[in-house]
């Protein structure tokens, strides 16, 4: 099987991630999967498998889930340390028909148990770290059964004690049912459960797969991702079934990070925006490595233009870009555009993009008051295409004020250029009254200040707009550089200077603003 004719049967037959790492080993079996750590449940198999490895470990746990009692149509709620087991979990899951819910290993008990409740008798696949910190959670009352996949505990089943289960035949879901859900990042409260169907994880490969098409040779593709994310669903299987070398990663440390890349040489980097400006020093690292990048790709936030230009400058690869894809749990990957080596530093951080080829989502932006969206008077985006979430799980009502029709209303502002360009200016919960575009002056003011390790704009007790920095080291800040850096915008406040290990993020590292707006209000601060 060739991996383009994988992929044409998953656009009519939708995505199954059960089945995929069998369809990926049909493609091309050695291709290899590296890890920056060990699996929790395979311990000893090793950092170093091959694709066609992969599927037989993913059908041995289906044997396992299935001996454990696990069936078809049961909904199973993943939560577990962070590990790249979690996917291989997951693909198992799905291989017997059963319904993946993942959860984040950064969400806490009392979100865990709320979520379980939601959920209605799930299957819960956790570990023994995970099943400590939920031992206030009642978790008799609220799930079917307990599995372990790796430190036994009293009550659960250990995927370890049956090894050996007798294997059993995939299962296909009807290609419109509910088959992996994901949550929301929660920045405004309790996360949401996103419904995917076969359908349309499928159809959000159709843009990315021609990205991928940019790169001619079968490069290493580095993925550092969270495991239980919609888009690590998306990664994965492109990347399998174009049959590029994969590096998975954990650990975000920018040292571990730069031994990972000089060793592997990944040609193809997708990170969180986040983790990335977290490695923008390792752009100064005489050993070069993002040296071999030819296509740096991020998709849960807007990326800021100094990082995307530090990191191309660090490649030494001819026609090095950086590809930005706007989009969201509900919507998949919405609009496009790249970033070039002599270009990326001017570029305006507020266009996120173009709509991308035939087959691709819709984009339309839509007015908040009866004016035409514009700059100054931003409207609602809005995206169609079938690649839309299905429901929210459990919260259909939730997910109807939302949906108009074909579209889906993202939550954000903005408008769009004459040339069709799509300007995200800020989550309609997080605009200030009197500033056009918060992230517009995070974007501008980090560009100047590289001693700026995070700058966050949130609304004050009083309605102002009061920026929350995080420096690098942790060093105070020169008030002579902040006073000239945001002389464009007279309205800002004083600074408030935090470290940034206690900025609240959510599982993708994004700020939760509100939370950091309420504690500006419960706890005031001293001023930089």
């Amino acid at each position: 099987m060739k991996g383009s004719v994988a992929y044409q049967s998953i656009q009519k037959r939708g995505l199954h991630i059960g089945l995929l790492p069998e369809m990926a080993a049909a493609v091309n079996g050695s291709t290899p999967i590296t890890l920056d750590h060990d699996l929790d449940v395979f311990p000893e198999v090793g950092r170093r498998l091959t694709v066609a490895r992969y599927a037989e470990h993913v059908d041995d746990l289906a044997a396992r889930l299935w001996a454990a009692g696990v069936r078809t149509d049961e909904r199973v709620v993943i939560y577990k340390t962070a590990n790249a087991d979690h996917w291989m979990l997951a693909a198992a899951v799905s291989r017997i028909g059963a319904v993946v819910v993942n959860l984040s290993p950064a969400l806490d008990a009392a979100t865990v148990g709320v979520l379980l409740e939601r959920v209605d008798q799930p299957t819960l696949l956790t570990d023994g770290t995970k099943l400590d910190l939920l031992a206030e959670v009642p978790l008799a009352d609220l799930t079917r059964r307990v599995i372990t996949s790796a430190g036994d505990r009293p009550g659960a089943v250990s995927l370890a004690e049956l090894a050996g289960a007798p294997r059993v035949k995939p299962v296909v879901r009807p290609i419109d049912e509910a088959a992996v859900i994901t949550h929301t990042s929660g920045t405004t409260g309790i996360p949401k459960l996103v419904v995917h169907t076969p359908r349309t994880q499928g159809v959000r490969l159709v843009p990315q797969w021609r990205l991928l098409s940019l790169m001619r040779k079968k490069e290493t593709v580095a993925i550092h991702v969270p495991f239980v994310h919609s888009r690590m669903v998306a990664a994965m299987s492109l990347a399998l079934l174009k049959e590029y070398p994969v590096l998975l990663m954990r650990e975000s440390d920018p040292a571990d990070v730069a031994e990972q890349f000089i060793e592997h040489r990944p040609a193809f980097v997708e990170a969180l925006p986040n983790s990335l400006m977290e490695w923008e020093g390792l752009a100064e690292d005489p050993r070069a490595p993002f040296g071999s990048v030819k296509v740096f790709s991020s998709t849960f936030d807007a990326i800021h233009p100094a990082t995307m230009s530090k990191l191309l400058k660090a490649s030494d690869r001819r026609g090095a870009l950086f590809f930005q894809i706007y989009g969201q749990s509900e919507v998949g990957p919405a609009v496009g555009r790249a970033y070039f080596r002599g270009s990326a530093h001017k570029a305006n951080g507020r266009c996120v993009g173009w709509a991308m080829p035939k087959g691709a989502a819709r984009i339309r932006v839509v007015s908040r008051d009866g004016e035409t969206p514009s700059e100054e008077n931003p409207g609602f985006i809005e995206v169609a295409w079938d690649g839309l979430a299905k429901t929210y799980f459990a919260e259909q009502g939730r997910y109807d004020t939302n949906r108009n029709g074909d579209w889906w209303r993202t939550g954000d502002v903005g408008y769009r250029t004459r040339f069709g360009c799509l300007h995200m200016l800020d989550r309609e919960v997080d605009m200030i009254p009197g500033v056009r575009s918060s992230l517009e002056i995070e974007d501008v003011v980090l560009g100047k200040l590289s001693e700026l390790s995070e700058l966050v704009v949130v609304q004050g007790p009083d309605s102002e707009p009061v920026p929350v920095i995080c420096t690098v080291d942790d060093r105070p800040l020169d008030r002579d550089r902040w006073r000239a850096a945001v002389a464009g915008f007279p309205r800002l406040a004083d600074p408030v200077q935090i470290p940034q290990a206690e900025l609240p993020r959510t599982a993708t590292l994004k700020v939760q603003r509100l939370a950091l707006a309420r504690r500006l209000e419960e706890q005031p601060q001293e001023q930089a």
